[in-house]
């Protein structure tokens, strides 16, 4: 595809400015469909970082579609997946006016489980009456949805206890024996997205098909002839949950549950069977109490001299292996049993495995929960591995995001990759942030680690609230300063008040759409793939420097790593993951052309140390000020010009 074909397609007069309305040319987004035209035909790998506002989607959706090329799009979340699908392809599509096999797929957990639904509903004396109730609920709807998504069934929280029975697992989906099996909602899903032109995916379940290798219900890569990776800043954090290995406390109570549904169907004469599940119930609990009553993350060398545990681990082996005894007595009685037995020798084997000794250049470590905990081995980096999968077979990669670059470098994701090789570009965003926007930083914060922090980013909120008059998103860096900031805010806040957990997310900033003058108060989650234009979201404050914590045990083996090759582990790794993180939830706040908003920076350390220049320089150019009254002038002003 020549230049002057996207030109047709991205300019003026262009068939996407025909097409639909409201949309407007702009020069980096042809540049961008520029670029991802020349790897496509070339089989290449680009890097491409696309500021928000230059519509990366319509940019990488336009040539691969045009191609005619077998393509996997992958996205960062599940919400992103629905809006590509949904949203933007079916726009694209209808104004290219071209035929394509479309496919949207999800993980297994999202779909329902036909076996599992029918096994729960039979069980008798497991659930309790509410979730018998809601089983039988699932059963009765599961035939009315379209395509056999949990998301279809709207009757029954998200947050439901009802899910994990009826959906599977890759630890307990019983394949090609399953009785019903070409009846399976995800097969169905499966096999239409190995007969289509274009499927969306995300990430999570890119790196399970390529590693996990679910032979059983089929491989998508293989088929495919270009890979665009989306929100592609999340690669190095999801890989390296994939490059590890990891057993929790669930999968083995969940495995004493599929053995007590079993056993009450099809071996209820088996007491044993029914002793061995309960001792191994018993040993998880009694290792989650031998972890200690705090919620951490810490290396598993900790507990090396920990005997008490060392005991209680031993002694859940010991049950695990019982268990895995008597159900090769009970395997010949059902599917169900004999996959539970399987699940057993491969529960036990990694059992064993987490608990001993660490392999080289691998993070062991382990986390505990109010009534669970993890096991894991991380690899120090997956550099390696990703440039490794990338590279197996001759297919185009597209790798892009708004947030890939610390200053104008792609040093740390290209390190993190190990795409050193790949093509990398920067597209700057179109938004005018000299007019459209102000740098806030207030004068005499205290120190982020003082005790009395979260109180004054609260007392420099409310000053800002007053003027923006609400429609404000307030990030944290933690829960705990989240909590105490709602806490702080529930009784003085002249707005309405959302904070996280509460409700779901989407549900979240639905409602915070609506109301026009809220404030929301979010970590995690909201700091990306969250899109509110308008005048509804005016003001985005970030309490403090996104660092990750200190303490965790993964980012302290790297930054030992790091320096034994004698370099600075703050300035090669955590340094740029913070600004990556920071210009995330930066972006918040200019979604449209016609956006107007502050964001307030709280934390003195981005204007009083040094390395505070790092995360200047790789923000958007926008006037900065510390003097409140300037906020004041700005809001001010753009209200006298609206209303003018």
């Amino acid at each position: 595809m020549t230049d002057s074909a996207l030109t047709d397609i991205f300019g003026p007069e262009g068939v996407l400015a025909a097409a639909i309305e409201g949309y407007t040319p702009r020069l980096a987004q042809q540049k961008l469909a520029e670029a991802v035209t020349a790897i496509l035909r070339d089989k290449g790998v680009l890097i491409a970082e696309a500021g928000t506002g230059t519509g990366k989607t319509y940019a990488y959706l336009v040539p691969a579609l045009l191609s005619r090329q077998t393509t996997l799009v992958s996205t960062g979340t599940k919400n992103l997946q629905d809006q590509l699908f949904h949203r933007d392809l079916p726009t694209v599509i209808a104004a290219l006016g071209i035929p394509v096999k479309l496919a949207l797929l999800k993980g297994r957990a999202n779909y329902l489980c036909k076996y599992r639904m029918d096994m729960s509903g039979q069980s008798r004396g497991v659930a309790s009456k509410e979730l018998a109730a809601q089983i039988a609920e699932v059963r009765a709807l599961a035939p009315r949805t379209a395509y056999g998504e949990v998301s279809e069934i709207t009757t029954i929280p998200e947050d439901s206890a009802v899910w994990p029975h009826v959906t599977s697992t890759i630890d307990n989906c019983l394949g090609t024996e399953c009785p019903v099996y070409n009846e399976c909602y995800l097969v169905k899903a499966r096999r239409k997205a190995l007969d289509a032109d274009l499927v969306v995916i995300n990430h999570h379940l890119f790196f399970a098909d390529m590693i996990l290798k679910d032979d059983q219900l089929g491989e998508l890569l293989p088929t495919v002839s270009v890979v665009i990776l989306d929100e592609a800043h999340q690669l190095a954090e999801i890989a390296a949950q994939f490059f590890g290995e990891r057993l929790g406390s669930r999968q083995l109570l969940d495995l004493v549950h599929d053995c007590d549904i079993e056993r009450a169907i099809h071996a209820i004469d088996m007491e044993s069977l029914k002793s061995a599940a309960q001792r191994l119930k018993q040993s998880i609990t009694r290792m989650r109490e031998a972890l200690g009553d705090a919620k951490l993350k810490a290396p598993w060398q900790t507990l090396r001299h920990n005997k008490p545990l060392q005991s209680t681990i031993s002694a859940l082996g010991d049950d695990l292996d019982f268990l895995r005894e008597n159900l090769a007595v009970a395997a010949s009685r059902s599917k169900g049993l004999e996959s539970c037995w399987e699940r057993s020798k491969t529960l036990l084997q990694q059992f064993k495995l987490l608990t001993g000794e660490t392999p080289n250049n691998q993070v062991h470590w382990y986390e505990t929960f109010s009534q669970s905990f993890s096991l894991h081995f991380t690899p120090m980096n997956v550099a390696e591995e990703f440039q490794a999968l990338v590279k197996q077979q001759e297919r185009a990669f597209v790798l892009t995001s708004a947030t890939l670059t610390t200053g104008d470098s792609f040093d740390h994701f290209t390190r993190q990759t190990g795409l050193n090789d790949a093509t990398c570009a920067q597209f700057e965003s179109p938004f005018d942030y000299g007019t459209q926007s102000l740098l806030y930083v207030p004068r005499y914060m205290p120190d982020p680690h003082a005790n009395d922090y979260t109180t004054a980013v609260v007392n420099a909120a409310l000053k800002v609230f007053d003027i923006v008059q609400g429609r404000t998103f307030v990030l944290f860096t933690s829960h705990y300063a989240l909590q105490q900031a709602a806490a702080l805010l529930a009784d003085t806040i002249a707005y309405p008040l959302l904070v996280q957990g509460s409700m779901p997310k989407d549900k979240l900033v639905e409602r915070f759409r609506e109301l026009g003058n809220a404030v929301l108060l979010g970590t995690g989650g909201f700091w990306e793939g969250v899109d509110v234009r308008g005048d509804a979201l005016s003001c985005v404050i970030i309490d403090k420097l996104p660092f990750a914590t200190p303490a965790d045990p993964v980012l302290q083996a790297r930054g030992m790593a790091i320096k034994k090759q004698g370099g600075n582990p703050f300035f090669e790794d955590q340094l740029p993951a913070a600004v990556i993180t920071l210009k995330q939830g930066a972006g918040r706040l200019i979604r449209d052309i016609h956006d107007r908003g502050v964001l307030m920076i709280c934390d003195p350390r981005f204007l009083g140390r040094e390395y505070g220049k790092v995360f200047l320089a790789s923000l958007p150019k926008m006037p900065r000020t510390r003097q409140l009254e300037r906020v004041h002038d700005f809001f001010v002003r753009n209200d006298e010009t609206t209303s003018g």
